[in-house]
């Protein structure tokens, strides 16, 4: 697998802007989806030489200067600028020395209050390796009798590359596979030890299905949006999910799912047994 994760973040984004967001002509005999790397290096005012050396790996250090410029050339989000920060300071051993950290596995008490405040939404406290370490008794009602909370602990990224029930599970399946390689990738990735690990893991059991994913997809997970879950009991749902990340000791990440719709909503009530109305649909 490469390593080069910073390369492949300009790249992608290279290739996702088109020449007309950033005011340029578009020609009729393009060849490359999105910018060219001689028009990149010409908004952030450096020689596409450099550009080429960023995306292949060959320079991994580009000043603030340099970050700040292409952040803005390729029109990056907050969430990107970000992680186009983290990306460089990945690249530098010497700024990763808490990356070697284990996973951390203890919920503080007031965390688990706020999931007792949450019910009966269904709610998941993670990791940063995709361990599910607590959730809201709603949460348990839709993902135990699909199969995602076998394990101690159970482990989302096992259970979507590694659990044979997860493609029937999710009829998004390969949308979903992306969203957790991204989430593994956020950050250090395989200067993490204990992220690479799992990566290993998940390359030898999984294949092709997550090395490939891992080889091409940059490491930002969308915060929000909707999932379909196929229920054994419930039958077909539409979840809408936010994703809330705790502070920095805690290293977790919050994901509270509520209905996308009133069939859904209803289902979740019946599963749950709550009230009719206890769980409202999201309204777009």
């Amino acid at each position: 697998m490469s390593d080069n994760e910073l390369g492949l973040f300009l790249r992608t984004r290279r290739e996702a802007v088109t020449p007309a967001e950033v005011g340029l002509p578009t020609g009729p005999r393009r060849r490359t989806p999105g910018l060219r790397r001689a028009e990149l290096a010409t908004l952030a005012g450096v020689s596409v030489e450099y550009v080429t050396r960023l995306e292949q790996g060959r320079d991994r250090h580009p000043s603030p200067q340099v970050i700040a410029a292409l952040a803005e050339a390729l029109r990056l989000t907050a969430a990107e600028r970000i992680h186009l920060h983290r990306l460089t300071k990945g690249a530098d051993p010497t700024s990763m020395c808490g990356a070697s950290a284990p996973p951390v596995l203890t919920v503080r008490p007031t965390v688990r209050a706020l999931l007792d405040r949450l019910e009966p939404a269904p709610a998941v406290l993670l990791n940063r390796i995709g361990d599910l370490l607590a959730w809201t008794a709603g949460y348990e009602a839709l993902a135990g009798p699909v199969g995602m909370l076998d394990g101690a602990p159970p482990n989302l990224a096992r259970f979507v590359f590694a659990d044979g029930r997860a493609r029937e599970a999710f009829p998004d399946w390969d949308r979903v596979a992306d969203e957790q390689v991204a989430a593994l990738k956020q950050g250090p990735f395989r200067s993490d030890p204990h992220v690479a690990a799992l990566a290993d893991e998940l390359g030898v059991t999984a294949g092709a299905a997550f090395t490939e994913r891992v080889r091409t997809l940059p490491g930002l997970p969308a915060a929000t949006g909707i999932t379909r879950l196929k229920h054994p009991e419930a039958g077909a749902l539409r979840l809408a999910y936010e994703t809330l990340e705790l502070p920095a000791d805690d290293d977790q990440r919050l994901i509270v799912h509520l209905p996308a719709d009133d069939a859904t909503a209803a289902a979740l009530d019946g599963l749950t047994g709550r009230r009719p109305g206890a769980l409202r649909a999201v309204s777009g």
